[in-house]
């Protein structure tokens, strides 16, 4: 299967939008949301803090994190834990 190229500036926008919302949810949730990888159509990210073991984490994942990180990259498919 071929690897997805993706452009370093999207990479790097998208890594800041995930500290942003990280930020949000640790400070109003104790969370936290981790950049991990993107290729092309998948987010990776790792979430962290309060999320772990929590019961609203797929809430915090799918809701906050992809929900928001789709309305500035449509082009994402979705986003997915690391653990």
């Amino acid at each position: 299967m071929a690897e997805l190229k993706t452009d370093p500036k999207t990479e790097l926008q998208m890594k800041a939008l995930v500290e942003q919302l990280s930020a949000y949810i640790e400070t109003f949730h104790g969370g936290s949301a981790e950049y991990v990888s993107y290729d092309g159509k998948v987010l990776k990210v790792r979430l962290g803090g309060a999320c772990l073991g929590c019961p609203l984490s797929p809430a915090t994942l799918h809701g906050w994190v992809e929900g928001t990180v789709r309305q500035f990259f449509p082009e994402i498919e979705r986003v997915e834990e690391v653990k």
